[in-house]
C-alpha cells in the first residue's frame, strides 16, 4: 500500500475485512462526523470572539 492510498484501496482494504469489523468502522466513523459537525455548528455561535471590538478582555487595566 502506498503511504496516501486512495479512496479506491481503502475502499477494497474495508471491503476485505469481517462484516463486525467494518460494522464497528461505521460506527467510529459515524461518531466522529457527528462530532467534527457539532463542532463545527458550536464554532458559528462564537465568531462574534473573533471582532476585533468585542475584544474586551485584551484590554489593559
Amino acid at each position: 500500500m502506498t503511504p496516501n492510498p486512495t479512496i479506491e484501496e481503502i475502499k477494497s482494504l474495508i471491503f476485505q475485512l469481517p462484516i463486525q469489523e467494518q460494522i464497528t468502522l461505521i460506527k467510529d466513523l459515524e461518531e466522529r462526523l457527528e462530532t467534527l459537525s457539532m463542532m463545527q455548528l458550536a464554532e458559528t455561535s462564537f465568531s462574534e470572539w473573533n471582532e476585533l471590538e468585542e475584544d474586551i478582555y485584551d484590554v489593559e487595566s
